[in-house]
This record gives structure tokens, sequence and C-alpha cells, in this order.
């Protein structure tokens, strides 16, 4: 894991096309602004991780068909 420490309005930048700016720094709490192509999702953590359990399920309920 790369850990970089960035500043409110700093950025870094993943590949070509892929920006995440500090906008707020408020306690323990950071807010991204993220930048990219439409094609390439953006979620959440806790929401991606449900998001494949839900397709693993849908997959497994397709297989027993």
């Amino acid at each position: 894991m790369l850990v970089l420490t960035r500043q409110r309005d700093e950025s870094i930048i993943i590949g070509d096309n892929i920006v995440i700016t500090i906008v707020d720094i408020r306690g323990d709490k950071v807010r991204l602004g993220i930048e990219a192509p439409t094609e390439i999702p953006i979620h959440r953590k806790e929401v991606y991780e449900l998001i494949q359990r839900e397709n693993a399920l849908k997959q497994k309920g397709l297989q027993g068909k």
C-alpha cells in the first residue's frame, strides 16, 4: 500500500485519467473529490462488497437452474 500525505486542495493522480483531490478535512473525516472516466465505477468499499455478494448470489441462482 502506498501512503501519501496531502493537504486540503492537493491531489494525487492514478494512471493518466484518475484524479483524487482532498476537498475538506474535518476532525477525523476527509472528503475526497474523484475525477475519473464515466466507464470506471467508483464505490465506497462497503458498497462494492455488497454488490459483489449480491452478484455471487445471482450467479449461484442461475447455475442451479
